[in-house]
């Protein structure tokens, strides 16, 4: 059964039509790829999917059940929690209680504060950050502002994990990393969903990948079926490398 499953999602701004009837679905366990050119609709989806914004046409199913239109509170205690392109973090906390706070107040029930720092510290470890020191949030690179923001999200025990390009800005040994990182997170039960203009950690981590254009859903499929789609290929490098001109 489907962890999540959308069908004929739409949203516009003014004339434009930032997600146009978008099917999909993901399997439990999965690590489920989305990738499209800049402005393709891929953020504005997880959006949807996240409930930051309500779709003007279509439904999404979480666990089986209608989400459509819950407040995002709601659906992050229902167990589907996210990460931001732009990283949002309280710059002037330190580690711990940045992922304390997540853990206290994004879960279904609440949890004592010694429980919320005892799981926030084994988190912090789980992304190879630092428990113990002081240091502030926005003292971290950026790679490791990055593990932050998953830490936290981890701590409101998901089930589904959207990360939206975790992978941006990195060097190269950094985005290794990071495909290390999202291999544990499946291995803890945690399916995910991933934004990644990275195309060899999409290509190698996915199990299946969908590609959206001006908010349109144009293939779906393995990694190997999307990187020989014809239409894929010209989107990402035009009709003239398609004919190898």
């Amino acid at each position: 059964m489907p962890i999540l499953e959308g069908s004929g999602l739409t949203i516009r701004f003014g004339g434009l039509t930032a997600v146009s009837n978008v099917d999909f679905s993901v399997e439990q366990g999965e690590i489920f790829g989305l990738i499209g050119p800049n402005g393709a609709g891929k953020t504005t989806l997880f959006n949807l999917i996240s409930a930051a914004l309500k779709p003007q046409s279509g439904i999404i199913r979480f666990k089986g059940r209608e989400i459509t239109g819950l407040k995002p509170y709601r659906i992050c205690r229902m167990g589907l929690a996210r990460t931001f392109q732009v990283v949002k973090l309280f710059g002037n906390m330190n580690l711990l209680d940045n992922v304390v706070l997540a853990g206290a107040f994004g879960r279904e029930r609440r949890i004592s504060r010694v429980k919320a720092e005892k799981d926030a510290a084994e988190l912090l470890e789980f992304v190879e950050l630092p428990v113990g020191e002081e240091m502030l949030a926005k003292e971290l690179t950026l790679g490791r502002q990055k593990r932050l923001e998953v830490a936290r999200a981890l701590a409101t025990q998901p089930d589904l994990l959207l990360l939206d390009e975790m992978m941006e800005g990195l060097n190269p040994t950094e985005v290794a990393k990071a495909m290390a990182l999202v291999r544990k997170i499946q291995a803890r039960g945690v399916t995910v969903i991933m934004i990644e203009h990275v195309m060899k950690a999409i290509m190698n981590v996915c199990e299946r990948i969908m590609v959206l254009h001006h908010g349109a859903k144009i293939a779906e499929g393995t990694p190997s079926q999307v990187s020989a789609d014809k239409t894929v290929i010209e989107v990402y490098f035009g009709a003239k490398a398609n004919a190898g001109s």
